[in-house]
């Protein structure tokens, strides 16, 4: 039987992966849009104060993060955006390696005169936080993991992260959340449609060709001298806490927090414990 919980959470799920619906509810912020090396950023901004960029992963889009915009923004000055390839962004058919959206995202904060930022990254964002804060460490306040991607790790292996069918789509979302009774016949009509109207297959397929020993970080985090959190979902099934461990070792003085009955998106499945650590580790 579904808690009041979850009948609350569910339609926020549902709507995550459709901007468009998005975009027809009120009271969301204005989609803003920077341009970056001739292409289109798609984001919102909310807030003042020290900047805050929230980054999605695989697939995603800005939107999952509207309950930590809102949470942040009487603190912050908040940035959510669609990264290069995804959501509402333009897609150029690059060869999309970590270093693509890492200068993408450095051009982003020129475009805002941001000298200096505390990242949030979610999966794939959060690799691509890591190797920011690598290229760039006099412009990063802040780290934060979020189930993040970035080590090698083998959870992926069965799980379709370019779905090309409904059923594919279906093993993507099951292995995304600890809680599979979000995982409707609903939910997954409006994933795989969104999929397909955000056109992000060629991004999804061109970064999942270009996992490799290359770009994995493994061996810099050592390196990494700016304040940082990982944040994990003890039951994701994409990527285990074990990595999290392995980067917390690895960075020195970094904070685990472990959030149990939860997967890799503990933004959308424990949204207030997710913005409770969030807020403590930025000290507000």
């Amino acid at each position: 039987m579904k808690t009041t919980r979850n009948f609350i959470l569910l339609p926020a799920i549902l709507l995550f992966l459709s901007p468009a619906i998005f975009s027809q509810q009120p009271n969301l912020p204005l989609e803003k849009t920077a341009v970056v090396y001739g292409a289109s950023l798609k984001y919102f901004e909310a807030g003042q104060g020290p900047a805050v960029i929230l980054l999605h992963g695989l697939g995603a889009v800005k939107e999952v993060w509207l309950s930590s915009l809102d949470a942040l923004s009487d603190k912050f000055h908040v940035y959510a955006i669609d990264q290069i390839g995804f959501g509402h962004s333009d897609k150029p058919l690059l060869d999309y390696k970590i270093a693509t959206f890492v200068d993408f995202l450095h051009g982003f904060m020129q475009s805002q005169n941001l000298n200096k930022a505390t990242l949030v990254g979610n999966s794939l964002g959060g690799w691509i936080a890591l190797d920011f804060v690598l290229t760039h460490p006099e412009m990063v306040d802040k780290l934060v993991l979020v189930d993040s991607a970035g080590l090698p790790w083998s959870g992926t292996a069965n799980v379709p992260l370019n779905a090309s069918t409904a059923a594919e789509q279906r093993a993507v979302l099951e292995s995304i959340f600890y809680n599979k009774e979000f995982v409707t016949d609903a939910f997954v009509l409006r994933a795989f449609t969104n999929h397909v109207h955000n056109n992000d297959g060629y991004t999804i397929h061109s970064v999942v060709a270009g996992f490799s020993a290359a770009q994995f970080e493994e061996g810099n985090l050592k390196s990494i001298k700016t304040p940082t959190l990982i944040l994990w979902g003890r039951q994701d099934e994409l990527i285990p806490e074990s990595v999290a461990e392995k980067m917390h070792d690895g960075i020195a003085g970094s904070k685990l927090v472990v959030l149990d009955q939860c997967g890799h998106m503990p933004e959308l499945e424990k949204t207030a414990e997710f913005n409770r650590e969030l807020l403590e580790f930025l000290g507000h």
